[in-house]
């Protein structure tokens, strides 16, 4: 009974040490092997500028408020991945308007931070990339109605900011101050400055969003021109490239839209991608009233996807 004993005890002694070796042998176990998750806080620059206008990191205030946008955008790692695709596809074209209007290209980021260049509509009905509230656009000659809302349109609602953003330049003296007109308005931006008896967006005491807005656009100025520098490893052909297309002159109404397409060899979708301005299934056209449709066929975007799928 005793040996039976010592050997149970034996055995139960080295089971444990069979045990405490498998454990601690483990990998992630052992506190060499272990690897700690760390963050780390991204650098700002030195000298900065908006539209050749210098920001002032020389002052605390300044530099606090653009690492917390830097930081805040460098870690929003899906929306900012996503953003750095879309630009390469829309960026030529705003790019090109901009140039056209005389507006300084910066302002570019300030369509991705109102819209992170999708066609979506904020909760005070604002909408498309420039996010131009009814009113706005119709006063900056924007066409909206149940068939058309050309605030949905690319190249007519960036002119149509340009335009709004050169009117607050000449009243205020400065695409800073221009750039929070566009969030704030021309008049609130008038108001503080006299106010406040202040001359620069920087010594402002501005609403929370307002206050915000430049650094937002520097600071998605700064990861989208070096997305490497701020850890955005995107391979070129994951970029989503301009789309091929041809222009319409329509000068009659068309009844049917989805049966419009399929006559151009292309579909009721694809119409809708290159022309989000339209709204329903028809439009209303004559000689005096026209518009321009973009059509991508079937050629086109065979064509296309092809060259994608060649990319490196």
């Amino acid at each position: 009974m005793k040996q039976w004993v010592r050997t149970v005890e034996y055995t139960f002694v080295i089971g444990c040490i069979i045990l405490l070796v498998i454990f601690t042998s483990t990998p992630g176990k052992s506190s060499e092997s272990h690897t700690t998750y760390s963050v780390s806080a991204i650098s700002i620059p030195s000298v900065l500028t908006f539209a050749g206008e210098p920001v002032p990191l020389e002052y605390f205030d300044v530099r606090e408020s653009l690492d917390r946008e830097i930081q805040v955008n460098t870690y929003f790692h899906s929306q900012t991945i996503l953003v750095i695709k879309r630009a390469a596809r829309f960026f030529p074209e705003i790019e090109r308007i901009l140039q056209q209007e005389n507006v300084p290209d910066d302002f570019k980021y300030l369509a991705v931070i109102e819209s992170n260049l999708q066609n979506v509509v904020s909760p005070s009905k604002a909408a498309g990339f420039w996010q131009f509230l009814k009113k706005t656009a119709t006063d900056y000659g924007l066409e909206v109605n149940d068939e058309v809302d050309e605030r949905y349109h690319l190249e007519k609602a960036t002119r149509a900011a340009c335009q709004y953003l050169k009117n607050a330049y000449n009243e205020l003296g400065s695409w800073t101050l221009a750039a929070a007109a566009y969030n704030a308005g021309i008049n609130a931006i008038k108001q503080a400055l006299s106010s406040q008896q202040q001359q620069s967006y920087y010594d402002l005491q501005l609403n929370d969003e307002t206050a915000r807005y430049v650094y937002r656009i520097l600071a998605i100025k700064l990861i989208l021109t070096n997305p490497a520098q701020y850890g955005f490893i995107v391979d070129s052909s994951e970029l989503y490239r301009p789309l091929p297309y041809n222009e319409i002159k329509i000068d009659t109404t068309i009844n049917d839209l989805c049966q419009f397409a399929l006559q151009q060899g292309t579909n009721f979708k694809l119409l809708l991608i290159l022309n989000p301005w339209l709204r329903g299934n028809t439009l209303k056209a004559s000689e005096k009233k026209s518009y321009i449709l973009r059509i991508m066929n079937k050629e086109q975007r065979k064509m296309f996807e092809s060259n994608e799928l060649r990319q490196p």
